[in-house]
């Protein structure tokens, strides 16, 4: 089991659950489709898309749920049923990304 990110940070990235976690298991996924299909702009200028969690990486702890300030992070058997394809979004995009993409997209509390 593992955390999943969900729409609610799509156009926010806050990154107080970055701050929280104890491994770097967040990475930036940049999508303009995301904000077009949520409606969102993004809270910065350029900022699309939303974090995702690496969920072979993510070792369950549940530091980052509470710190998430739109609500956005649950359990991968906890998620609401209208948002259960970010489940998937999830693991695609960080499945997805090669070794050098990892690195670059990697979110940690020293950024």
């Amino acid at each position: 089991m593992a955390y999943v990110v969900t729409e609610p940070c799509i156009g926010t990235k806050d990154r107080s659950c970055v701050e929280v976690c104890p491994v770097d298991c967040f990475y930036n996924y940049d999508s303009q489709e995301l904000n077009a299909k949520a409606g969102k702009e993004p809270a910065k200028a350029g900022d699309f898309g939303m974090l995702v969690i690496h969920q072979d990486e993510c070792i369950h702890c549940g530091a980052c749920e509470p710190e998430c300030p739109v609500e956005a992070i649950y359990e991968d058997d906890e998620v609401p049923e209208d948002q259960r394809d970010y489940i998937e979004i999830n693991t695609k995009v960080t499945e997805g990304y090669s070794d050098d993409e990892l690195d670059k997209n990697r979110v940690t509390s020293r950024d």
